[in-house]
């Protein structure tokens, strides 16, 4: 972690370029200090190298204790990020364990100029990196915004000639937390072939990511985790792309470059190709063991231009789709996942994994992780606890099997299927028990299976859209302007949301500071008497 410089280290060093306190053109030295201190980072590049250390961190401390997992929620804007963290300082009164997720169905889906399109990559490569740009540039406004009035704090204690709160003053602007927290940014399957993920990877971490999560989904055929049609690629053309992320986080200097590798095994029944073996046991051959084949026969000859593997003493035709892709074995999905992380983590020189599943299973997952961890004793991963879920229809149904199986209920106590989702089972000792473990799910897949970060992929996409019809519904029914005050304004003010004063949050109070700066009297500021911010000026 870089150690920034103190108000008094500053100070110290301006007065003796500056005795009188002020330059040459009669700019103060104070202001020098304020706007050195705003300025938290010189590039976004920068920033990704301090974030892969702070990453590092929280690995060790993980490695140390499972329940110092890390977690993040997925963001569309800058605002959504720079909302986000805001809030958990005002919970916490810290930032740490808190990143940013950077999802690669959100930009397709809401970040590009072709519309809103499917999680598939046919979005522009350069808006996931415009996004990244535009996070940081959000987060870094939000610290510029917080030393402003730290400073305004500590001119206002200094004109009062209040010597104790000019100390707390300095003693919080040098105790100040930034905003700016990691990015775990989707490169999607790398967006084309390695030299392809390697330019896009650089890009990436130029504009601030210090961890890039990539997936080993064929790049031209790529679906989104939580759908069908899956197709993944021959393990060593994944590793050759882990490859080609490390050696551009190598390149930029960015030593402690974090990845994450994504398996979407679990629910991939395809492959584009056979890979080449070149002996028993190797990448090839475990991935090519997998395939699902059909016996060679007079009824069934091998035809002009097919395939055939050797295998078990005898030559087998691989099935194949009229679209050219082969398929697996059903029921392989667990063994490859676990495969592919091995190979990840041992050959690909991956840091994290991901193992994207169709249900929220503690179970399930831990088995997998018990695996892999024969292998790799740390192994650690980053789970979606994805809204592609029905986590009240999964959970209930975990209490209600497992009950059953206890001899705690008879079947017909709880109805199967999705009448479970019914709104009179949220009282029921079936739906308190499944709000409990809602409420534990994140400590307890930490503790038992893992996962070092847990995040929400898409919680912006769908918070925006329910907000906005809740403000509707009332706003252009009935309540009008009580829908707006009850469910917005009033919400903000209670609970401290900095939002509500919508003029600071973008920096009015900043602009004014810097024109006093270079003004003195004479600045027009937009912060008087007639500012409507300052009705909030008590909450």
């Amino acid at each position: 972690m870089t150690l920034r410089k103190t108000y008094a280290q500053h100070r110290q060093e301006l007065l003796a370029r500056y005795p009188q306190g002020v330059t040459p053109g009669g700019v103060a030295v104070d202001d020098i200090i304020q706007l050195k201190l705003q300025n938290t980072f010189s590039t976004h590049l920068d920033i990704a190298r301090e974030m892969a250390g702070v990453m590092r961190a929280d690995m060790a401390a993980y490695d140390a204790d499972a329940g110092r997992f890390t977690q993040s929620l997925g963001c569309w804007s800058g605002f959504h990020a720079q909302q986000m963290i805001k809030s958990v300082k005002r919970l916490r009164g810290t930032t740490k364990g808190a990143y940013v997720y950077l999802s690669g169905w959100m930009v397709a889906g809401l970040r590009n100029r072709f519309g809103h399109l499917p999680d598939q990559s046919m979005h522009e490569k350069t808006s996931v990196v415009d996004l990244i740009e535009e996070i940081y540039v959000s987060l870094r406004q939000a610290d510029e915004v917080a030393i402003n009035d730290l400073f305004k704090t500590l001119r206002a204690a200094r004109e009062a000639g209040d010597k104790t709160a000019e100390a707390a003053a300095i003693a919080a602007i040098d105790g100040f937390e930034t905003h700016v927290v990691p990015i775990i940014a989707d490169i999607d399957a790398g967006f084309g072939n390695e030299n392809a993920t390697y330019l896009l990877a650089k890009e990436m971490i130029k504009a601030g990511a210090c961890c890039l999560q990539i997936e080993n989904q064929v790049s031209d055929a790529k679906q989104c985790g939580h759908q069908d049609g899956k197709v993944t690629v021959p393990r060593e053309d994944f590793i050759e792309k882990l490859r080609a992320c490390r050696l551009a986080f190598e390149e930029l200097g960015v030593d402690e470059g974090v990845i994450v590798a994504r398996t979407d095994s679990l629910g991939a029944g395809l492959t584009q190709k056979v890979p080449v073996s070149q002996e028993p046991g190797d990448l090839a051959s475990d991935y090519i063991k997998w395939l699902k084949t059909e016996p060679i026969t007079p009824d069934n000859p091998i035809l002009p231009g097919e395939l055939a593997l050797y295998r078990d003493g005898r030559f087998e035709k691989p099935v194949r789709m009229p679209n050219g892709l082969f398929a697996f074995q059903e029921g392989t999905g667990r063994a490859r996942v676990i495969e592919d992380c091995i190979a990840s983590l041992t050959q690909g020189g991956a840091d994290l994994l991901w193992i994207e599943t169709d249900t929220p299973n503690v179970d399930e997952i831990a088995s997998m992780v018990a695996e892999i961890r024969k292998v790799v004793p740390n192994a650690k991963l980053t789970y979606n606890n994805s809204p592609s879920f029905n986590w009240t229809l999964n959970l209930r149904r975990q209490v209600r099997d497992q009950w059953i199986a206890e001899g705690k209920i008879h079947k017909d106590s709880y109805p199967d299927g999705a009448a479970l989702m019914s709104a009179e089972f949220d009282a029921s000792d079936l739906g308190r028990e499944t709000d409990e473990r809602l409420a534990r799910f994140q400590v307890d897949i930490s503790a038992r299976a893992g996962v070092f970060h847990n995040l929400i992929t898409l919680p912006t996409f769908h918070l925006t859209a329910k907000s906005m019809d809740e403000l509707s519904r009332g706003y252009f029914g009935d309540d009008r302007m009580k829908a707006y005050v009850n469910s917005v304004q009033r919400e903000e003010i209670r609970r401290g949301v900095s939002a509500v004063k919508h003029q600071h949050e973008v920096g009015s109070d900043l602009g004014d500071s810097f024109k006093e700066m270079v003004a003195g009297e004479r600045a027009l500021k937009a912060g008087g008497h007639a500012n409507t911010m300052n009705q909030f000026a008590a909450e």
